[in-house]
């Protein structure tokens, strides 16, 4: 707005001489003056006009703050660069050719009479173009660059929003990845929790119930029963300080707001891989099922196949599935036969608990075992996480069967 009221002030007293030069009444150059120098104010929308205007003008000698200030608005802006050089080209002309012929008729005029002084040589050529050179060069240099800071500044913030966009979805996939990894590591804690508690105090409730049916019969077998519920008791608590003593080492020992997230997922996972290499392993099926005959099942463990060592998780997999479904026997289909059929193959090993119907006139007594409906899909979660098959089911027989075939990688 400023530079506009200059302009058209200056305009407004250069109409004066274009009138008296034109044969023109004053306050009509000086309203045209007016007129043209407001051009300005359009500058910065239409900056092409503004030249134009200024270009038209150069030969009433109107107009020198409109054309600097238009030539440097247009080199700023978004106009193509080759519309800029070509208007600042014809701009560069308009000006050379007047200010030429005002020069050479000035030095003409001042000349006259002195015939050793050539207005036509050097001289005037040479002035003029340094003249047009200085009013054009410089705001078409500076608009250039401006234009240039402006689109790069652009560039920057632009780009400085796509990182913090990255950035901040990078964050938000950590985090899901931290909160997956937390998920994760509560459900193994949770089935490792259960296999170890539910088949130990599984184990010690049918003890316990068989002592109180032969407490007043058979003292000794009392007595008997008696140790067991203890040896379980002792293995159970062994197995769970294990468990925790590895969730306490890999606690991260810092504030929880000074944990970067993807600290929470690798602890978790490490946490999850040092309990899958103390797990219990494939040669210890034989003591396990000893224990559910100790507890007045009648366990068969059948071996097919040449044994060899599995990697940890495998063998830790294999041993949780007998468990769970020896502890569903004792539960559901108590005096029931079992089954336990183990196949070492050259890419698999398989397992299956098969137990028959429990019999009517069974002597074991019903410990009334609560289940919480979770022994099947905490089986079925452990296989399927390492890539195997499980199946379970009821049999023609009356029984139920269990079977899981697990991957082996070479």
């Amino acid at each position: 707005m400023g530079l506009a009221l200059v302009s058209a002030l200056e305009c407004g007293l250069e109409g004066i001489g274009f009138a008296e030069s034109a044969g023109l009444p004053v306050p009509v150059g000086v309203l045209f003056g007016l007129i043209v120098g407001s051009s300005l104010l359009v500058r910065r929308r239409w900056p092409i006009s503004v030249v134009l205007v200024s270009m038209a003008v150069t030969p009433a000698e109107m107009g020198f703050l409109m054309g600097i200030v238009g030539l440097y608005t247009l080199a700023a802006s978004e106009v193509p660069r080759r519309i800029t050089a070509v208007l600042a080209s014809m701009s560069t002309v308009a000006v050379f050719v007047v200010t030429f012929v005002r020069m050479r008729q000035d030095v003409a005029q001042a000349d006259v009479g002195q015939p050793d002084i050539d207005p036509s040589g050097w001289y005037v050529p040479v002035v003029s173009l340094f003249m047009t050179l200085g009013l054009n060069a410089p705001p078409v240099l500076f608009g250039l660059y401006i234009g240039a800071r402006r689109r790069l500044m652009e560039s920057l913030r632009e780009r400085a929003d796509s990182l913090e966009q990255e950035l901040s979805l990078l964050a938000d996939r950590a985090e899901q990845r931290a909160q997956w990894a937390r998920q994760e590591e509560r459900t193994r804690i949770a089935r490792e929790m259960h296999d170890v508690v539910a088949h130990r105090v599984s184990l010690m409730v049918v003890h316990a119930a068989a002592l109180q049916a032969v407490a007043l019969k058979d003292p000794q077998k009392a007595v008997r029963n008696a140790a067991l519920v203890g040896d379980m008791g002792r293995q159970a608590l062994t197995e769970l300080r294990e468990m925790l003593g590895v969730l306490r080492e890999e606690a991260v020992p810092v504030a929880p707001a000074a944990v970067p997230l993807a600290a929470v997922g690798r602890a978790a996972a490490a946490a999850a891989e040092a309990a899958a290499d103390d797990g219990p392993r494939l040669d210890a099926l034989e003591a396990l099922c000893e224990q559910s005959r100790l507890a007045g099942a009648v366990v068969e463990l059948v071996v097919m196949g040449e044994a060899r060592a599995y990697p940890p998780e495998v063998e830790r997999t294999a041993y949780r599935v007998v468990q769970e479904a020896l502890t569903n026997v004792h539960k559901h289909a108590v005096g029931a036969a079992v089954v336990v059929r183990l196949a070492h193959r050259e890419a698999e090993v398989a397992m299956q608990v098969e137990n028959g119907p429990r019999p009517a006139d069974t002597k074991v007594a019903d410990a009334q075992l609560p289940s919480g409906g979770n022994g099947l899909v905490g089986m079925r979660e452990r296989v399927l996480r390492i890539g195997g098959v499980f199946v379970s089911g009821a049999t023609d027989a009356g029984g139920f069967r269990v079977s899981a075939v697990l991957p082996v990688a070479e």
